[in-house]
């Protein structure tokens, strides 16, 4: 079972990593910010629209990443898109958590099953220390946006 669903988590970043969605720049993006992570060359650009009740209404990325990278940005982007600002600050306290090994689990609270699923899915990572990186790097490029800055290196 174990196996079967690694395969399967392996599926979907391969997927999102080869045909990424969302990776362009909305054209009423009113959050932007920019990740690198200086070591490897992954670059990326978030793009979000946040409209009146802080909900994000659209998102895309654009830039270049390994295939993780990648996959984490676009898989990001469906997983955000109409949620909360409060909802994606715990959705990214989550897959932090899961992505460095802190925990095994994603809070159930505020977070649907469906979600729970791609955090896990990407949350693999975690058995190679040099990839969480690359994993995160979108991840907190959208936190940085949220929070208004400019820009967010993983070094």
């Amino acid at each position: 079972m174990f196996d079967e669903l690694r395969d399967l988590y392996q599926e979907v970043i391969l997927d999102h990593g080869k045909n990424p969605r969302n990776r362009h720049a909305p054209p009423d993006a009113n959050r932007q910010a920019i990740g690198k992570n200086p070591v490897c060359g992954d670059a990326f650009i978030i793009y979000l629209t946040v409209d009146d009740q802080a909900v994000v209404r659209d998102v895309g990325f654009k830039g270049e990443g390994c295939a993780i990278s990648t996959a984490s940005a676009s898989m990001m982007t469906e997983i955000v898109k109409g949620k909360t600002v409060d909802q994606i600050a715990r959705l990214f306290t989550a897959f932090h958590a899961l992505a460095t090994g802190e925990t095994d689990e994603v809070p159930s609270e505020g977070i649907g099953p469906d979600d729970v699923d791609r955090l896990h899915a990407l949350a693999g990572v975690r058995q190679f220390p040099v990839r969480v990186k690359c994993a995160t790097l979108a991840w907190h490029t959208l936190q940085a946006a949220m929070d208004g800055k400019q820009s967010v290196s993983t070094e």
